[in-house]
């Protein structure tokens, strides 16, 4: 990802967060989010130098258009273990949603966490988000048995925390 692609990721985090949580989580915080407020942060991080990051940014492109953007860095969790990392996002227009974007930049974030030394990526997901859920389990993640809940507007929705392997010799159902 680059600073140029902000806005385009921007546009598919808030798109995908507006369709895969309708109904999960109050309409009234999914209708507020602002792609250009979100493409502002975005542009913050690279261009400021304020924060360093180990973040880890992958877009997706079709022709040129950014179609899914996904990202890992270090977990963020206390009881994470050595060597952990975290995929702390996936998204993909909804529009091209079950055309293999997703697997793909799974793949590409993988192989990079991978490639950077991480030996386990860990995941946090809605407990209600069964199409996530499904697509997680397909890519080799399980629950770990981690729990804790997500508040938006005051409401807390429960999540629950997926983690595989990254080993090439892992296997699928071994956190």
């Amino acid at each position: 990802m680059t600073v140029d692609d902000c806005e385009a990721v921007a546009a598919v985090r808030v798109g995908g967060w507006r369709h895969a949580y309708a109904g999960l989580m109050p309409q009234s915080y999914l209708d507020a989010m602002s792609v250009e407020e979100d493409a502002v942060r975005r542009r913050r991080y690279p261009a400021d130098g304020t924060e360093v990051t180990e973040v880890t940014d992958v877009v997706a492109e079709r022709d040129g258009d950014v179609i899914g953007w996904g990202c890992f860095g270090p977990s963020r969790d206390e009881d994470a273990p050595l060597g952990a990392c975290e995929l702390y996002a996936l998204y993909v227009l909804p529009e091209r949603m079950s055309s293999g974007v997703g697997h793909a930049l799974m793949a590409e974030l993988t192989g990079r966490a991978r490639a950077s030394g991480f030996v386990r990526m860990q995941l946090w997901v809605l407990k209600e988000n069964a199409r996530a859920r499904r697509f997680y389990e397909r890519a080799g993640f399980v629950p770990d048995g981690a729990e804790e809940p997500f508040e938006v507007d005051g409401v807390a929705i429960p999540e629950v925390r997926y983690a595989r392997r990254l080993s090439a010799a892992s296997a699928i159902g071994e956190p």
